[in-house]
């Protein structure tokens, strides 16, 4: 279990995306050397918890709890095959490309060691949004990315640390319930009935995930 790359992205000028001012960070490349990360402010005022990462859009990315987003070389070598196309380290506007983990099957909670400082902590999966549409530049890419139930993970920061690709990954805590990121993907966005499992997570879920199932208990039960 290791990283293949830390990847980065700079802020360019699209036709596809609502940030106010036409401007992303999805295309991200991989750094040629170690990355610092920490934790960002919270969301709507943090961005990336990378160092040189750029976050345009802070209404609905980045922050404390959107710090970090890996995403899977297996999934991502699926997809390849599926598009018929290469997909670089990245691709996905993914910060951490890892192998040897199911990341998609995390637990909520779930905590990661990347190299020797940093420790993270498994939130949300990734929604996908016009912006990820437009830059994968697929039909009905959205509607095919959810169908699909494999979002890779969204981290915050336990514990800031330097990282850079070949850096051991080690699962040092997996909490005793049985939300994964998978779940909570699906719950959010194709399977609402699922809402009511989510609690089971507690406050390691995203504050907004949270929000929404006890939103939804409150209102049909559980």
């Amino acid at each position: 279990m290791q990283l293949l790359s830390v990847n980065l992205g700079r802020a360019e000028a699209v036709p596809y995306t609502d940030q106010p001012e036409g401007v992303t960070g999805i295309d991200k490349r991989p750094a040629d050397g170690p990355v610092r990360v920490a934790a960002p402010w919270s969301k709507g005022v943090g961005a990336s918890g990378l160092a040189g990462d750029t976050v345009c859009d802070t209404r609905h990315h980045g922050g404390a709890d959107q710090a970090v987003y890996a995403m899977a070389r297996e999934d991502m070598d699926a997809w390849e095959r599926e598009l018929d196309r290469p997909l670089p380290n990245g691709s996905f506007g993914e910060n951490l490309t890892t192998t040897g983990l199911d990341v998609s099957g995390a637990l909520i909670g779930e905590r990661w060691q990347v190299g020797p400082e940093l420790l993270l902590e498994v939130t949300s999966g990734r929604i996908p949004c016009r912006t990820f549409q437009g830059h994968m530049g697929e039909e009905r890419w959205m509607k095919r990315f959810m169908e699909k139930g494999a979002p890779g993970a969204y981290f915050r920061v336990i514990e800031p640390g330097e990282i850079r690709a070949g850096d051991p990954v080690r699962i040092v805590h997996r909490p005793a319930h049985e939300v994964t990121v998978a779940l909570q993907f699906r719950a959010v966005t194709t399977q609402r009935e699922l809402l009511p499992r989510l609690l089971a997570a507690g406050d390691a879920l995203h504050p907004e995930a949270l929000a929404s199932a006890r939103k939804y208990v409150a209102r049909y039960g559980a």
